[in-house]
């Protein structure tokens, strides 16, 4: 994959790009796909699980928030960061989020956000696993995303095609 200048300058909301920026663009890929399918009126809500360092320090370092702007549509280019309290207070106080701007889901974020801080996913330490369930507690859709760094995010099938690939080299401490 070419990566240009403009690819390593990104605009964030947090201090951390593998902590906000790949959770929130990751958050915007998982929805973009439920708004694309059928199922997407049966949502009655969508749980987010946090591994590894994203597990462990992701509330601290703003994944949570970033996910919900994310699951919301927010792009992280243009949002108002203003903005943004109010749009988590009220997304928490209502306990209901418009996905991508659209479709209401109810989200009660205690519940909806899990933070696996002892477990780590098979392919990289910053993973997240989105799932869309249904009413009667039934999965809808699931997928498992990789913030790599950088912003950049990595899905499980292109994981495991071998799009991350360890670094082997050998450091001189």
């Amino acid at each position: 994959m070419a990566i240009s200048v403009f690819d390593l300058f990104k605009i964030g909301i947090g201090p951390s790009s593998s902590h906000t920026l790949g959770p929130m663009k990751a958050a915007l890929a998982f929805a973009g796909q439920l708004m694309n399918s059928d199922g997407v009126s049966q949502i009655s809500s969508i749980r987010v699980e946090f591994f590894g360092s994203l597990g462990a320090t992701g509330r601290g370092h703003g994944s949570a928030k970033a996910v919900v702007l994310g699951l919301m549509g927010v792009q992280p280019e243009t949002v108002d960061v203003d903005q943004i309290p109010d749009m988590i207070g009220k997304a928490k106080a209502e306990q209901k989020l418009s996905l991508m701007g659209t479709v209401e889901i109810p989200f009660v974020d205690t519940q909806d956000l899990v933070f696996h801080q002892k477990e780590s996913l098979a392919y990289h330490s910053n993973g997240m696993r989105f799932t869309a369930i249904e009413e009667a507690g039934k999965e809808l859709s699931s997928k498992i995303y990789y913030s790599v760094g950088g912003g950049f995010v990595v899905d499980e099938d292109r994981a495991v095609e071998g799009m991350i690939i360890e670094d082997d080299t050998t450091l001189p401490y």
